[in-house]
């Protein structure tokens, strides 16, 4: 699209700010973004109705605020991949060694080869892994950020097998959580692990164990449950660099809860995204994970 290619010429995307600021994201221009198939709820109903002019204004919304926090890395958008743009699926990326997602549907599993030529082609190491597990990268795969813990969903897209290869891997214990409701088909949908060991999630997507497992490691008082219309609206597929948390919507209820504990939720609207069930996590990937 020519009115992505202008945003791309008209600023520095590869070196926006220093990592310093807010470490190094991939994310991929929607210049082929649209709902061409169902494959999570979201999409019902959604086959061919995505404003591209409003998808592109609200990309470009969110990539303008992202520029000034944090280094961000383009992935070419590839034509006959609409969901590219949800760089979140590409893989997980720890200490320059990443795993590729394994995709549990046809229609994504082209966008692996193109992701891994990415990162071979930008300096990571690929790690080896089975072809008959799925694992859908950072979207099912989240780094806590106040253990050395890293917290795996599974249930609707990544393998109840995932974690113990990234155990494996990345040499780093895994707590997984067993996803129930197919509205939050990703961990990234409903779990957001913050700074200082803060957690903003919605239980209810989550079966009675995994409730417990998190409320075992995750004293009462650091977690932030997210109501069901919050969690509807995606307010748990946020991006935080430092104290801030970008996301497509919260209730002021929300918002405040953030606030109080000194975080500083900032909007931007993605209904276009969320037409596939994606919103601001979904549309990112985080390069500098340590």
């Amino acid at each position: 699209m020519a009115e992505i290619e202008g945003v791309i010429k008209g600023q520095s995307m590869e070196a926006s700010a220093s990592p310093e600021q807010g470490g190094r994201l991939l994310m991929c221009a929607p210049d082929h973004y649209d709902v061409d198939y169902v494959i999570n709820p979201w999409m019902q109903h959604n086959v061919g109705r995505i404003d591209r002019k409003l998808a592109v204004r609200q990309w470009k919304s969110l990539h303008g605020l992202l520029s000034n926090a944090a280094e961000l890395k383009m992935a070419p958008p590839s034509p006959g991949l609409p969901d590219m743009v949800f760089t979140a699926n590409a893989g997980l990326a720890i200490d320059q060694k990443v795993v590729v997602s394994r995709f549990q549907f046809g229609e994504r599993r082209s966008e692996e080869a193109v992701f891994k030529s990415w990162f071979e082609q930008n300096g990571f190491e690929v790690a080896p892994w089975p072809d008959d597990v799925s694992f859908e990268g950072a979207g099912d795969a989240l780094l806590d950020r106040g253990r050395a813990l890293i917290w795996c969903g599974y249930g609707f897209r990544s393998s109840a097998e995932a974690p113990r290869f990234i155990e494996d891997i990345f040499d780093r214990e895994t707590a997984p959580l067993r996803l129930v409701d197919p509205r939050f088909y990703h961990l990234d949908t409903c779990f957001c692990p913050l700074s200082e060991g803060w957690l903003l999630y919605f239980p209810r997507a989550f079966d009675p164990a995994s409730q417990q497992k998190i409320a075992a490691i995750v004293p009462a008082e650091k977690r932030i449950e997210a109501s069901e219309r919050d969690a509807a609206a995606f307010a748990c597929n946020a991006v935080q660099i430092g104290g801030r948390i970008f996301m497509n919507e919260a209730s002021e209820d929300l918002q405040n809860r953030l606030r109080a504990a000194g975080f500083a939720p900032i909007l931007s609207p993605l209904s276009e995204f969320l037409k596939s069930g994606g919103a601001a996590k979904c549309l990112t990937l985080n390069l500098s994970e340590r």
